[in-house]
């Protein structure tokens, strides 16, 4: 039997109704332990804390990697489209004219379910926001302008014309008030307005911090003295193989540090990314306070993670164009509804897995162009998820984890480096260099070349000396 239009018009919101809301919460450029919930030593974040303390989070969820130096494009191309790396890349160009009025986007699917969809913050899509989101509020672009003084700096004896809190630099301070302040208010609108609607609201929040220009006000700055910063354990002044990465220390965000590193340097550029950080841990804390006021919050699933991670002094690095954890892997958590609170699993997930999650959670339903995977079945205790994991970056780096080993692939120099995640979380130790792993790391370079295929990756491989 066929049903008038009108009918689906009525009984839409009704269906709807009874439906959670979904607060997807999302950071830039924050690296997976960057938060004191997690065990960090120094960051501050007592609001994300209650949070990570009020759901279930995944210690281990990665972003797969990026075609160009600004990861978070392929970041955010995937998480709107449900499509793999180089699928995603493939179908980027079409994304406008296609994929929008197909109606194939995240938030497109749950406003056919009968949410209202809201979105602001920083976008990066090639799409137009406003062509998926019902209410579209300040749209900014991928990172606040880095004026010149806010490079290659700071220089141990030499003074800094830097100042983090000073809005003579722009930046943050762009408009004349710090942008994680404008996104956390117009949060606060929206959720305000969604309070006075029958259907439940999909929020996508999108903050710029804590990318750089790493700015925050002087108070909280002052909570990170210099000398008392610590140095990463995996400090390099310089990372060895630099020249086969497609050059990472000749990217934008590498030139935020002089070369070589020194430990002073790390320390205070990581002292002003701490304090971006517990400035928008108040930002976030406040949109959780008003969700709490407006009596939205046991009705509302939220995630909180971010695009990618961040080097930030580790390895020699500064930025996230590489393969190591600090910059693959994201802080990720899930909270509301029934789901358990306090726990932490280790099962690894992908953050573009959230597409799939939410929409089963909802009980919207999955549609077929979705390539990502619901962790649902992990939440539930009746699957282990993700066996293996899968990183790229251009053409010039790959990545393979499986069992607690890591393959690092740099095809354009034909170097191949293996480590042992469980003994080397910080990965420290090339177990290749040291003539050892060599069995471990054919199996996984092996894995890799089929693994990509499901990936759409068709660069070739190579040879490895060290794996002959």
């Amino acid at each position: 039997m066929k049903f008038p239009p009108f009918i689906f018009t009525l009984v839409l919101p009704l269906i709807a109704a009874g439906k959670p809301n979904v607060l997807f919460i999302f950071a830039d450029d924050m690296t997976h332990a960057a938060v004191g919930a997690l065990g960090h030593p120094e960051v501050k974040t007592p609001n994300l804390d209650k949070l990570f303390a009020s759901g279930t989070s995944f210690t281990h969820a990665y972003n797969p990697g990026g075609w160009n130096g600004a990861i978070c494009v392929a970041s955010r191309n995937m998480l709107m489209t449900g499509r793999r790396l180089w699928f995603a890349k493939k179908e980027e160009p079409q994304l406008k004219k296609e994929m929008v009025p197909a109606g194939k986007t995240w938030p497109q699917i749950m406003k056919k379910a009968g949410y209202t969809t809201y979105m602001t913050g920083k976008w990066h899509v090639r799409a137009d926001a406003g062509s998926m989101f019902d209410h579209v509020g300040d749209v900014r672009p991928g990172m606040p302008n880095q004026v010149k003084e806010g490079y290659l700096r700071p220089v141990e004896g030499q003074p800094d014309k830097w100042d983090p809190a000073d809005p003579k630099h722009g930046g943050f301070w762009k408009g004349g008030k710090h942008w994680s302040e404008v996104e956390a208010d117009t949060a606060v609108k929206f959720l305000a307005q969604a309070k006075k609607d029958t259907k439940p609201f999909f929020f996508y929040l999108s903050f710029n911090a804590p990318h750089d220009p790493r700015q925050a006000p002087q108070k909280y700055l002052d909570m990170y003295p210099v000398e008392k910063v610590g140095v990463p354990a995996n400090f390099l002044p310089e990372y060895p193989h630099n020249k086969v990465m497609k050059a990472p220390h000749e990217l934008r965000d590498e030139k935020l540090i002089p070369m070589p590193r020194t430990p002073y340097a790390v320390q205070v550029n990581r002292r002003e990314y701490f304090a971006i950080i517990t400035h928008l841990d108040t930002q976030i804390g406040r949109v959780l306070d008003a969700l709490d006021a407006n009596g939205q919050r046991e009705n509302t699933l939220i995630v909180f993670t971010a695009d990618h991670g961040l080097s930030v002094g580790r390895h020699g690095l500064v930025g996230k164009q590489n393969m190591y954890d600090h910059s693959i892997r994201v802080p990720y958590v899930i909270s509301g509804l029934d789901i358990e609170k306090g726990k932490k699993i280790t099962s690894p997930i992908y953050l573009q897995d959230s597409i799939p999650t939410i929409l089963e959670m909802t009980n919207v339903g999955v549609p077929k162009h979705i390539q990502f995977d619901s962790f649902v079945p992990v939440l539930e205790g009746k699957s282990k998820g993700h066996t293996q994991i899968y990183s790229a970056y251009v053409d010039s780096q790959r990545a393979f984890t499986k069992e607690g080993y890591k393959l690092i692939l740099y095809p354009g120099g034909e170097i191949a480096r293996l480590f042992n995640l469980k003994k080397d979380p910080l990965e420290r130790v090339d177990l290749l260099e040291n003539g050892k792993g060599k069995k471990k790391a054919k199996e996984l370079l092996a894995a890799l070349k089929a693994e990509a295929k499901e990936w759409g990756d068709t660069l070739e491989l190579g040879e490895y000396p060290k794996l002959k």
